[in-house]
């Protein structure tokens, strides 16, 4: 929910501050939004977006620049399966929604594909209402937003989004679609490339969800957004599009949730050291301490989503986390959150005897210790 104004103006300052002077926000995307969902717990990367700051220039600037993005080898292929996808009309990605989601509706023809063209983000997010609202209010016909542009409140302020498209069916739900360039081999994908595809379609989702409020009062029946996302992908290794509904209520609901916590960021903010500052333009010694001022919680998935993982990941290698392993490991070992503390534990050394993971260390190394004997025999 939107910060009360006071305090929301005091917020937007103190973040500003933060940035560094004239430093110009870095506004939210969906992929960012999704990343936060996939992180939950790294208050780091919460300040840092809440902020609006740089971080691939904060990461440069610390020495650890990111390799973090899309070629443009990806990019430009991407780009032109998109548009294959969408060509005619969207003829194709009508069949596909009709055929995966909507079988019992009459087949798409003649879907209308409105002009969402308008000025500035604030102008295309009110023209794509306007569009879901006239869509919505006469069923009975397929609807196809190519990039509309969608707003969601982030800690009181706006994040402008562009799915890749939303259907409008002929009953008045709406699905999300996402339009991707790795492939679906024998109709199955990478499970992390579809868990973090539908992550970025749970952020639109939440976004037409707010939506769909504002036009319940207007339009019946109340609009329904479903929690079933259309997966586009090329089909094996061609560049024929193949399609898989996701699920995506689960990530829903986790982004739901972090999204309620960065209205909290001002606890954040409020707990750094005085005149605290994340301007690349500062100093390294001084920039290192103020991105150290903040608890960051890293994991090897966070390579793959975060500008600052390959400063993170060396800091953590530098104090022995055992997180560096991944969180099923530092899920397995309990309380002990350093290498230096599993190994001791395993030793016998250090540890409860009565804890499970204790016990299972100490079994290991027996185990260990007994097959290297055996084998020096």
């Amino acid at each position: 929910m939107p910060l009360p104004r006071t305090r929301g103006t005091a917020l937007r300052q103190r973040l500003a501050e933060l940035r560094g002077p004239d430093v110009p926000a870095k506004a939210l995307d969906a992929r960012a939004l999704a990343a936060l969902a996939a992180n939950p717990g790294c208050a780091r990367r919460a300040i840092l977006d809440g902020a609006g700051v740089n971080k691939t220039a904060l990461a440069s600037a610390l020495g650890s620049p990111s390799a973090f993005g899309q070629s443009q080898f990806a990019l430009t292929r991407g780009n032109a399966f998109e548009a294959k996808v969408k060509a005619d009309g969207g003829a194709e990605l009508l069949r596909l929604v009709h055929e995966k989601l909507d079988r019992s509706a009459e087949p798409p023809a003649d879907a209308r594909v409105p002009d969402l063209t308008a000025s500035g983000p604030q102008g295309r997010t009110a023209r794509t209402e306007l569009e879901l609202r006239e869509a919505t209010a006469h069923p009975g016909a397929w609807t196809l937003l190519d990039h509309p542009m969608l707003a969601l409140d982030v800690a009181g302020s706006p994040a402008y989004l562009e799915p890749d498209a939303v259907v409008v069916h002929p009953d008045g739900t709406w699905t999300v679609v996402e339009i991707k360039s790795f492939p679906l081999l024998d109709g199955s994908a990478d499970p992390a490339k579809v868990g973090a595809a539908a992550r970025q379609a749970a952020v639109y989702v939440l976004a037409l969800e707010e939506v769909a409020a504002r036009l319940a009062s207007e339009v019946s029946p109340a609009p329904r957004v479903r929690h079933r996302v259309l997966l586009v992908c090329p089909r094996d290794f061609s560049n024929l599009p193949a399609a898989s509904a996701v699920d995506i209520r689960k990530q829903r609901a986790v982004t739901a949730r972090q999204l309620a916590r960065l209205t909290r960021i001002e606890d954040i903010a409020d707990a750094l050291p005085e005149g605290t500052c994340f301007s690349p333009e500062l100093p390294v010694e001084e920039l290192t301490a103020a991105v150290e001022s903040v608890p960051a919680t890293y994991a090897p998935e966070c390579l793959s989503a975060c500008e600052l993982a390959f400063h993170c990941r060396a800091r953590s290698r530098e104090e022995g986390a055992v997180t560096t392993l991944g969180r099923p490991v530092r899920a397995e070992l309990g309380g002990l959150t350093t290498v230096e503390e599993v190994l001791a534990a395993a030793r016998g050394e250090a540890g409860d005897p009565g804890d499970p993971a204790v016990a299972a260390l100490r079994r290991a190394a027996a185990l260990r210790a007994e097959a290297l004997e055996a084998a020096c025999r």
